[in-house]
């Protein structure tokens, strides 16, 4: 088979390729490696603090509002139902550019100081774009790569883990050392984004491609590689200053790493290419969809797990006359099923004691560090390896909790206990600090925040099904801006602003008399994070509670059934 194309087949297949669904999948990284402008809270949250005069509970509330925002995604999901992609993507790019545009508007003092609820607003619009990218280039490539739905669920959550440290090198290179300007530069490069790639991105009919997880793997060493530079950046910064054509060197790269996975969407487009100027004999034969010339369609049919079959149509009952059935785990369960079942509770107070502690954790790091006498662009280093090691998290969690099922059949639930006391090591080295302790924290930290999320949404769908998974994993997503709001807002800013307040007591000043309340000493996030690893190891034993009810589902094949919808091709 031909590998080459000829001059004359350039533009016909450069048309192809820009249509096909590798090229779409390519442009659904970028835009989820500019989905992540939440993480980076920690680097600008200062200036808002101070300029704005902000006490830490209001900013705590900001940051409330950011996470209400981030984990809210029903509005997306409700528009993506009656409208096209490019309409949700274009939804998205607006929110988010008008909401990020009004902070900068305010920070850099170009609007009048706006209310507290105003800015909580303009940051949860912000903040809410990012589940219109979930919503338009996540699910429409998890829906073109129906068999390797796992895999690309981990490199795109990854790839926005890694977001908050691809703009940090961005920033720093554009910028230099203005965190208002990594305000406007998260308001405007994501919808950029988002606009350039708005018609290339929809759902197509998939194909059975015979390397495909070959291929995966591939997009998974490009990730690591940037990921691992990213790291080496971070930490070499911090070694020797950069001057500006260093930084602007550095962004070089990180934009190269990025665009990668361009020439392995090529390539596979050209396998296709050739495939159809010469077709080889398969036990499955590849024809072309003529109203889609670029998209390869096998002649079967294929029957998803979790949708009905031809022929097994059945007339359902009311959700709530079936509230008080349970179905096996496993099988599909209603909405109503899943929202009263002891497991989805269970489930969901780990969520709220683990993932609110981390959220709180990750938005007070710019104070943490501030607090401790860290320079701006050391704290900015600690939100790139929070960034960096959600992302090693993420792809560690999914990948080997997989394996770990697979093999040697350990519950899922098991490694959301593992990480959740892992996290408690990083809520403790906060508390009582050590020089260089809180790069390990922001390690730690970053680490076990990142493994949380493909846990979670894993074991949503492994014990309640397909059928709604959608609806279940935003209704499961919940619990972490509610224990944000909690651990953050009520909890570690009052205790920050009390420890601030005996600070100028001492000093025999008051709060009118300085212009920002600031705490600085390692007393000021003691007690905070104190409480903080006892929730998480709170949340841990809950999980463990989960790994005793659900370890006779997990010893069985809890893939069985979707192995043999695969094996019926």
């Amino acid at each position: 088979m031909g590998r080459g194309i000829k001059g004359s087949e350039l533009l016909p297949f450069t048309l192809q390729f820009l249509r096909g669904r590798w090229f779409a999948l390519f442009a659904s990284f970028l835009i989820m490696a500019g989905a992540g402008a939440t993480y980076l809270f920690g680097t600008y949250s200062k200036e808002i603090k101070a300029t704005l005069d902000y006490d830490q509970t209001t900013l705590n509330l900001l940051g409330f509002s950011k996470d209400l925002g981030a984990n809210v995604g029903v509005f997306s999901g409700l528009i993506a139902e009656v409208t096209p992609t490019w309409f949700v993507l274009l939804v998205g790019a607006a929110l988010n550019f008008g909401g990020y545009f009004m902070i900068w508007l305010a920070v850099t003092g170009r609007i009048a100081k706006p209310k507290v609820w105003q800015m909580c607003i303009y940051i949860c619009i912000g903040a809410n774009s990012q589940n219109f990218a979930n919503t338009g280039a996540l699910v429409t490539s998890v829906k073109n790569f129906p068999e390797s739905r796992g895999s690309m669920l981990g490199l795109l959550k990854g790839y926005t883990g890694l977001s908050g440290a691809v703009m940090t090198q961005i920033y720093l290179a554009v910028y230099g050392n203005d965190s208002k300007s990594l305000v406007l530069l998260i308001g405007w490069l994501p919808a950029a984004i988002s606009v350039i790639f708005v018609y290339t991105i929809r759902t197509m009919k998939p194909v059975r491609h015979p390397n495909e997880v070959r291929v995966f793997y591939q997009f998974l060493s490009a990730s690591i590689l940037l990921a691992v530079f990213l790291m080496l950046i971070t930490l070499t910064e911090k070694l020797v200053t950069f001057s500006k054509a260093a930084y602007a060197g550095a962004a070089t790269v990180v934009c190269f790493l990025v665009f990668s996975p361009l020439f392995i969407s090529v390539r596979e487009e050209l396998l296709i290419w050739n495939m159809q100027k010469h077709p080889i004999g398969s036990p499955m034969e590849i024809t072309v969809d003529k109203s889609t010339p670029e998209i390869l369609e096998s002649k079967q049919v294929v029957s998803m797990p979790g949708s009905p079959k031809q022929g097994d149509e059945k007339v359902e009952k009311s959700c709530f006359l079936t509230i008080c059935d349970r179905p096996e785990r496993g099988e599909d369960y209603t909405i109503l099923q899943a929202l009263t079942s002891l497991d989805m509770w269970v489930l969901f107070l780990a969520t709220f004691c683990g993932l609110g502690a981390s959220l709180t954790a990750v938005d007070n790091l710019g104070q943490i560090g501030e607090s401790l006498g860290y320079p701006n662009k050391t704290v900015t280093s600690f939100v790139s390896l929070v960034s960096i090691w959600n992302f090693f998290g993420r792809v560690f969690s999914g990948f080997v909790s997989e394996t770990l099922i697979v093999k040697y059949k350990v519950p899922r639930p098991l490694m959301m206990t593992l990480v959740l006391l892992l996290a408690c090591i990083g809520y403790v080295l906060v508390a009582f600090p050590m020089p260089g302790s809180l790069y390990v924290a922001s390690i730690i930290i970053g680490f076990s925040f990142g493994a949380q999320l493909p846990l979670i949404f894993a074991i949503i769908s492994e014990l309640f099904g397909l059928k709604y998974y959608s609806t279940l994993f935003n209704c499961g997503q919940l619990a972490s801006p509610l224990g944000s709001y909690i651990f953050n807002v009520k909890l570690t800013g009052f205790l920050y602003d009390r420890e601030a307040m005996k600070d100028l007591a001492k000093k025999g000043l008051t709060r009118s008399s300085v212009k920002a309340l600031t705490c600085i000493g390692s007393h000021c996030y003691r007690l905070p994070f104190i409480i903080l690893t006892f929730v998480t190891f709170f949340g841990a034993l809950t999980s463990l509670i989960l790994v005793v009810r659900t370890r006779n589902y997990y010893r069985s094949d809890i893939y069985k059934k979707f192995r043999e919808n695969a094996e019926s091709l």
